[in-house]
């Protein structure tokens, strides 16, 4: 199934020469992750701390494409900067998921959003990473099949907030939406597991 994931070799093209510039100066693949993650966690809590004030929802788009951008070059300093280690898998499965769930959970706490259906599509979207590692102690690959994996995620919980801070009031527009990324993910979990069970046999 088609996924936001698909653009990434293009996306990684574009941020490259950024790459190769981090690489001279010594970042490395690791310090990039934890940037991600804590950058996500600083917009998560400032979110929380005032959920009534809608026009701060806007700093969640602009902070998902930064997020996206760096866990691009982590991957691509760990790859093809010779980073590669056992604690960067760890730091990239575990930051994904504790990143999601930091900057997603305070949206259950926005006036007008369901508490119950927000925190139901993070909970899914933890599962469906979780599928994806899972292929690889069957000794599958790593799966990212879509329809609704990280980059999926942040596209919908991008748009969200975007229409939420220009003043689009709450709604059933917003239970749809997040209902809607729960229903893709569920099919998302299905289909990283049989893809998983496939290629293992």
């Amino acid at each position: 199934m088609p996924s936001v994931y698909d653009l990434k070799p293009a996306f990684q093209g574009l941020l490259r020469p950024l790459t190769v510039s981090l690489a001279a100066r010594g970042v490395t693949a690791n310090q990039i992750t934890v940037a991600a993650f804590l950058l996500a966690a600083v917009t998560g809590l400032l979110i929380a701390s005032r959920p009534a004030h809608l026009p701060m929802l806007g700093l969640i788009p602009v902070v998902l494409l930064f997020r996206m951008a760096l866990n691009a070059i982590d991957g691509m300093l760990a790859r093809e900067h010779h980073m590669k280690s056992r604690l960067g898998a760890v730091l990239n499965e575990l930051g994904d998921v504790l990143a999601d769930a930091v900057l997603y959970l305070p949206l259950a706490l926005v006036p007008g959003l369901d508490p119950a259906i927000v925190v139901t599509f993070v909970l899914l979207g933890a599962i469906v990473e979780m599928t994806g590692v899972i292929a690889v102690q069957i000794g599958a690959t790593r799966n990212y099949a879509g329809p609704m994996g990280k980059s999926d995620r942040a596209v919908l919980v991008g748009l969200a907030t975007l229409l939420l801070s220009l003043g689009v009031p709450a709604g059933l527009w917003c239970a749809a939406l997040f209902g809607l990324g729960s229903v893709l993910s569920i099919l998302t979990i299905i289909n990283r597991a049989r893809q998983a069970l496939r290629e293992a046999a």
